[in-house]
C-alpha cells in the first residue's frame, strides 16, 4: 500500500482555534485549502415536529444550548459563549475592542432583529462614530455571529431601499441577550416576530445551494418581500414572505412587490404545518415544507 505523503494528508482546523493558527495556515496553504461554513442545528436535523422546532427557535442551534437539560442550563450556555467572545476571542482580531460597547451593539441589534441598518443612530447611542459602528459589525459578520441581508439589486424603474437589514443569525443568542429565558417570555416580547423572521431565513439559507443570492426588496412607496433568492444558473427568483402566526395571508405590499419581481414560484411561510394555495402562484407552506422544496434543487 503506498503512503499518502506527508503535505497531502487532509487535517482540519476548527473555528475555534487559534485566529493566528487559521491566517498562518491560509498563507501557507495558499489553493489547496478549503473553508467550510459548518452551522448550528437547522430543523431538518433535528425533526420537523413543533416541540423541536419550537426548541429550536427559543433556544438556538448550538448543541450545548438545545440539548441542554433544561431552560436554566441552555441559557447559562448561551450567556457564558456571549461573554467568552466578548471577553477572549474578539481581543485576537487586532486593536482592542471595548468589551463593553461590543456587548451593547450586539444587545441592540436584537433589539432591532431584522431592521435596516441605521449605523448613524446605533452610533449616537454608542458616543462612538459611524464608521466605527460599520467596522464592528463587519467583525460580528466576520465571525458569523450577525447576517447582513443585502437589499435586491434591479434597475426595474422603482426607488428601492438602499440599505441592508441586519441580524443576529441565532435565534437563541438574540434571546439570551435580551434576557429571554423560555417560550411563554418570548411569545409576549416585542422581538417574537423579528425573531421568528431571522430564524427563518437562517434555516433556509441552510440548505440553500451553494452561490445562492439572498436579499430583500422594498421600495419607497411599500412593496415588499421578506427573502429573495436567487439561485445559481436560473434567471427568476423565489419570493418569500414570513408569517410568525398560524395562518399565512400577506399583506397588500407583497402582492405588489411580486408584481415588480415576477418570481418563478411565491410562498407565505407561516407557523403551522399546512400547506395550501392563497392566490395563483402563491402557497403557504411550513418552515420544514420549503427546506425540503429548496432541497430538491440539489438534485
Amino acid at each position: 500500500m503506498n503512503s499518502i505523503p506527508y503535505d497531502e494528508e487532509p487535517f482540519f482546523i476548527l473555528g475555534s482555534a487559534s485566529i493566528e493558527l487559521l491566517r498562518q495556515s491560509g498563507e501557507s496553504l495558499a489553493g489547496r485549502i478549503e473553508y467550510v461554513e459548518m452551522g448550528p442545528f437547522d430543523v431538518l436535523e433535528v425533526g420537523g415536529d413543533p416541540q423541536a422546532l419550537t426548541r429550536l427557535w427559543v433556544r438556538g442551534g448550538f448543541p450545548d444550548s438545545y440539548l441542554a437539560a433544561n431552560e436554566q442550563d441552555s441559557v447559562a450556555f448561551r450567556q457564558n459563549f456571549i461573554r467568552t467572545y466578548l471577553e477572549r476571542d474578539v481581543s485576537q482580531f487586532g486593536p482592542r475592542i471595548p468589551a463593553e460597547t461590543l456587548e451593547r451593539l450586539w444587545i441592540m441589534l436584537s433589539h432591532n432583529q431584522g431592521t435596516l441598518l441605521n449605523a448613524s443612530r446605533l452610533a449616537s447611542s454608542l458616543s462612538v462614530s459611524p464608521p466605527t459602528v460599520t467596522s464592528y459589525i463587519d467583525l460580528l459578520v466576520d465571525l458569523l455571529l450577525v447576517r447582513r441581508l443585502p437589499p435586491y439589486r434591479a434597475n426595474i424603474g422603482k426607488r428601492l431601499v438602499k440599505s441592508p437589514k441586519v441580524y443576529v443569525r441565532d435565534s437563541g443568542l438574540v434571546h439570551a441577550l435580551l434576557g429571554i429565558e423560555g417560550y411563554q417570555e418570548l411569545a409576549g416580547h416585542p422581538v417574537v416576530g423579528p425573531s421568528w423572521e431571522g430564524f427563518v431565513i437562517e434555516n433556509l439559507l441552510a440548505v440553500a445551494p451553494e452561490r445562492t443570492k439572498a436579499s430583500f426588496y422594498r421600495t419607497a412607496v411599500g412593496a415588499e418581500i421578506d427573502l429573495v433568492l436567487e439561485w445559481p444558473g436560473r434567471k427568476k427568483c423565489w419570493a418569500v414572505e414570513i408569517k410568525r402566526s398560524l395562518t399565512a395571508k400577506p399583506a397588500r405590499g407583497f402582492y405588489h412587490a411580486c408584481e415588480d419581481l415576477q418570481p418563478a414560484r411565491s410562498f407565505v411561510v407561516h407557523a403551522g404545518p399546512d400547506r395550501y394555495p392563497i392566490a395563483e402562484g402563491l402557497e403557504a407552506i411550513s418552515l420544514l415544507g420549503l427546506m425540503q422544496e429548496i432541497l430538491q434543487l440539489n438534485k
